[in-house]
């Protein structure tokens, strides 16, 4: 299929939630660097009415198995990846603690409505899907639910004072890791 439908096709499924397909350039590249690899190939070209033709891509033989190859490594290998929040906490003592409950409660929030976004997934789709294709909506539920979890713990121990710091704190603190070097 041509650039533009399968970007249409993965937002129709909902693997936009999995596979980020927000702007159309990055399909393009990848694209791209798929046919200058010998992993796709060139089908044909549509001609619709007064829209510009569109060229269709497939797979080749080499594709199909480099991207087994692929998903079979990504399904048994864990891989160290990068996300955003673990990043922050590790330098959430350049805020107060107060401040951090409060960004915490609003995550708390943000998360509660994203548990109740896929479990509306999981509930409309359940009738017409087969499991088979919702497995990555119930490990996100499961990831979902996993953090509101901790999160609300972290933040019942802010709010008992359980988990606090000041600068004197940190400074006595990062002294006395110094003097352990």
């Amino acid at each position: 299929m041509h650039p533009y439908r399968m970007q249409q096709l993965i937002k129709e499924r909902g693997k936009d939630e999995v596979i980020n397909v927000r702007q159309r350039t990055s399909i393009y590249q990848t694209i791209e660097r798929l046919l200058r690899d010998g992993l796709i190939s060139v089908r044909g070209t549509l001609r619709e009415g007064g829209r510009p033709d569109r060229t269709v891509y497939e797979l080749t033989e080499e594709g199909r198995e480099v991207s087994k190859d692929w998903l079979r490594e990504m399904l048994s290998t864990r891989s160290q990846e990068y996300p955003d929040f673990p990043a922050a906490i590790s330098f959430l003592t350049l805020l107060t603690p107060e401040d951090v409950l409060r960004q915490f409660e609003k995550r708390e929030v943000a998360l509660q409505e994203a548990v109740q976004h896929v479990d509306y997934q999981l509930l409309n789709y359940k009738e017409n899907v087969p499991r088979l294709f919702m497995l990555e909506v119930e490990h996100s539920r499961a990831l979902l639910r996993a953090e509101l979890e901790w999160l609300r713990a972290v933040i019942e121990d802010f709010r008992t004072g359980e988990l606090f710091w000041s600068e004197n704190w940190i400074r006595e603190v990062a002294e006395r890791l110094n003097n352990q070097e």
